[in-house]
């Protein structure tokens, strides 16, 4: 049997003002936790050094900068990176990345348990608009402050495991899911900051955003027969909320730990990998099942096209 005790690190709110040392310090200690009940595979949100900044207008793009990683590991960063190495836990965080050529990403990293980068992934579906939209309820500026991510939705092979990442807003799009399926994934983690509330539909709150996540989380494991582990970052980030609700998934599609608060909380599974190979064999045997010569839209076409 392939397990691995896997930990979903829920972080509570960033405000403005914390610095990356008080915030690394949360994660240093979720980081304890995860140590304490066996856990060799950690799970932090996206953009987990930082307030979730894409709220914010700023008319020069330049002025947000100081929200983005000039390097990986850096000062601020290192200490995650030495614990890891320490406790022997292997962990993934999103953070924004600013590239030496000058590029913008959401992005996140994975280590294995000697905290050495096995693999980066760039958020591709970004959320949101450019420019300021006074007919919303908050902005959500993720297309003005990144570019869409340009590495694929690759997969690594991680102490013994087939894992693969995704972003937030990836989850709702089931490509993501069987780009990875595609490639043999057997677990995709997955951090967001989803807003509580949407700002084009303010009927629809944090009940019915939470049964969407949800949702795309377990089908997306249910339909490629792999665990999936969503990590929120939750709470009042100055006076915005964003929703909790982690949770960790299994091949089935069951949810096997979830989150209860919005703060920061470790949430823990074991993970027996052998289970994946069942759906893969049998209803989700892509190679016997799939039938691409009736798939040419999906990777032809974006927008709809009315035909009849």
């Amino acid at each position: 049997m392939r397990k691995m005790i896997v930990g979903g690190a829920q972080m509570g709110p960033i405000q403005k003002a914390d610095t990356r040392e008080a915030v690394v310090a949360r994660m240093l200690d979720l980081m304890q936790q995860a140590h304490a009940q066996g856990v060799t595979m950690l799970v932090y949100p996206e953009l987990a050094l930082t307030t979730f900044f894409p709220r914010w207008y700023a008319e020069d793009r330049a002025d947000m900068d100081h929200w983005f990683e000039k390097e990986m590991p850096g000062p601020q960063t290192q200490p995650l990176f030495d614990l890891g190495r320490e406790l022997g836990i292997a962990f993934t965080f999103g953070y924004a990345e600013l590239t030496d050529d000058g590029h913008h990403f959401n992005t996140s990293l994975v280590t294995d348990r000697q905290a050495n980068i096995v693999g980066i992934y760039r958020k591709i579906h970004l959320p949101g608009h450019v420019e300021y939209d006074p007919e919303r309820t908050h902005q959500h500026l993720e297309k003005r402050y990144f570019e869409p991510g340009d590495l694929g939705f690759p997969v690594w092979r991680n102490e013994g495991v087939v894992m693969g990442m995704a972003i937030c807003n990836d989850r709702r799009w089931p490509e993501v899911y069987r780009e990875m399926g595609l490639q043999g994934v057997e677990l995709i983690t997955i951090g967001y900051n989803t807003p509580s509330v949407n700002s084009q539909k303010g009927g629809e709150g944090l009940r019915q955003r939470l049964f969407h996540s949800d949702l795309s989380l377990q089908s997306g494991a249910y339909q490629n027969s792999t665990y999936v582990v969503g990590v929120a970052k939750a709470g009042d980030e100055d006076g915005h909320h964003l929703m909790g609700g982690s949770i960790i998934v299994d091949p089935d599609g069951e949810v096997i730990a979830r989150a209860v608060t919005e703060g920061d909380e470790l949430i823990v599974a074991e993970c027996d990998f052998d289970r994946c190979a069942f759906g893969k064999a049998t209803v989700f045997d892509f190679a016997r099942h799939r039938r691409i010569e009736h798939y040419q839209r999906i990777g032809t076409q974006t927008g709809v096209k009315l035909e009849v």
